[in-house]
């Protein structure tokens, strides 16, 4: 090879390491807290990665999974992750109202249609208003299981002992061995269950006032992180509404969040196609809020309703391009 040739061949080689090097570093990274791994609704951010939609938008996603919504919050508010998925609407106004730096980013699932409270096939429950004097189960505190069983205990007068369970798993467990009158669970969770007769459901979130065809889980973030990021922010709400598309479009998503919780294809199916219309997966807006408003403060997560100036403050949705 002569020296002209091997110095060509030098530079394009140095030239391709650069280039595989921009690559590389383009892969911008966000950290991610995520309610409840498994549920149908939480799973966008895996499904999309392993799609390979959030790579195309040049995002590379570090998911941790948590218990509930107000793990998930308590991440954000401490500068651990960049963006929470799946926290709970009543704990972030709660904690807007209160001064922490917590921002919305977007309408995780609007709709308690997904979460449901169950009790054992034997158990003398057939009711809400049986559950007085009862245990009854929510993940952790500010999730929006916790705000749905306090609605319930609010709207019916109960005197019912409200007890942090954690996940569908650990819940289970806690009903069938008798720790707990009534779990709380979402699909796929407990389906086969519910097959074979072993569990009865007694309500679902959609039986509330308070949570009935409102915005009740959402997309946060810190307020540094907003200020900081905003363009990774932007491009990840983008990869966010490719991937609730995607989700809804075929089979892909299909297989790959079957083979992600480790479900037969019929069952991911069935928890999309009967507990979660795509509307309800929609990040754009938040709804009710002419209602959640006052219930947050009846609920007694917030003080006095926050003003349309807080609102704005508090809801910063990227638009959609």
């Amino acid at each position: 090879m002569g020296r002209f040739t091997w110095m060509v061949s030098a530079i394009a080689g140095v030239s391709l390491m650069v280039c595989a090097a921009q690559g590389v570093a383009a892969q911008d990274r966000l950290k991610l807290a995520v309610g409840q791994r498994g549920n149908w609704d939480t799973s966008v951010a895996e499904i999309g990665s392993r799609l390979g939609i959030f790579k195309k938008h040049n995002l590379e996603l570090e998911i941790l999974y948590t218990q509930g919504g107000g793990e998930t919050q308590q991440a954000v508010l401490s500068n651990s992750v960049d963006i929470g998925v799946a926290g709970g609407i009543m704990g972030a106004m709660s904690a807007f109202s209160k001064g922490a730096p917590i921002r919305i980013i977007g309408a995780e699932t609007t709709g308690g249609q997904d979460l449901y409270w169950y009790v054992k096939s034997d158990s003398p429950i057939k009711t809400l208003k049986d559950f007085d004097g009862r245990t009854i189960a929510y993940s952790t505190n500010g999730s929006s299981t916790h705000g749905v069983v306090n609605a319930f205990i609010k709207e019916n007068g109960l005197n019912a002992r409200p007890t942090a369970t954690g996940g569908p798993a650990a819940t289970l467990t806690q009903v069938m061995s008798g720790q707990i009158d009534v779990g709380w669970s979402a699909p796929p969770f407990g389906l086969e269950q519910l097959d074979r007769g072993e569990i009865r459901v007694i309500a679902t979130g959609n039986d509330t006032n308070a949570f009935k065809n409102q915005t009740v889980r959402l997309l946060i973030t810190n307020t540094s992180v907003l200020q900081n990021k905003k363009p990774l922010i932007d491009r990840f709400m983008a990869a966010y509404r490719e991937t609730v598309d995607a989700m809804y479009a075929g089979e892909d998503a299909i297989k790959v969040y079957a083979a992600f919780v480790g479900v037969p294809e019929a069952i991911a199916r069935r928890t999309r196609d009967e507990f979660f219309p795509k509307q309800a997966l929609n990040p754009d807006r938040i709804v009710g809020l002419e209602t959640i408003v006052p219930d947050a403060v009846a609920l007694k997560y917030t003080s006095q309703p926050l003003t349309e100036e807080q609102l704005a403050q508090l809801i910063q949705i990227p638009p959609r391009n």
